[in-house]
């Protein structure tokens, strides 16, 4: 039997879908160059999520659909709901093209 993740079920539904959507915008093939050079004059590491969310980076990709702050919904989400944003938001960065992450290896590294 291998390992199987738990399902949590996400309470702030749509503060939850509007993140993992500007997450998901931020890291599609059109604009992961853009995130990444967002996140490297940001001065971040691009596994720190909160970090990114804080700095607004998120924001330099596109607004929220409720016009709110990433940071601000962020903020209304539950702990268990964070905590599942900030995995999927880690699972979305490794799948950026191999060849960005490469390029910007720097923002990759963990020290």
């Amino acid at each position: 039997m291998g390992f199987e993740q738990a399902t949590i079920k996400v309470e702030k539904q749509q503060e939850f879908e509007e993140l993992q959507a500007a997450i998901e915008r931020a890291c599609s093939r059109e604009n992961a160059i853009k995130f990444l050079k967002a996140v490297q004059s940001a001065g971040l590491r691009v596994r720190d999520v909160e970090g990114v969310i804080a700095k607004g980076v998120l924001e330099r990709i596109g607004p929220l659909k409720s016009g709110k702050a990433p940071q601000q919904v962020y903020r209304e989400l539950t702990v268990s709901d964070q905590a599942q944003l900030r995995e999927f938001y880690l699972f979305k960065i490794e799948e950026i093209d191999p060849g960005l992450r490469t390029k910007f290896h720097k923002l990759y590294q963990y020290y």
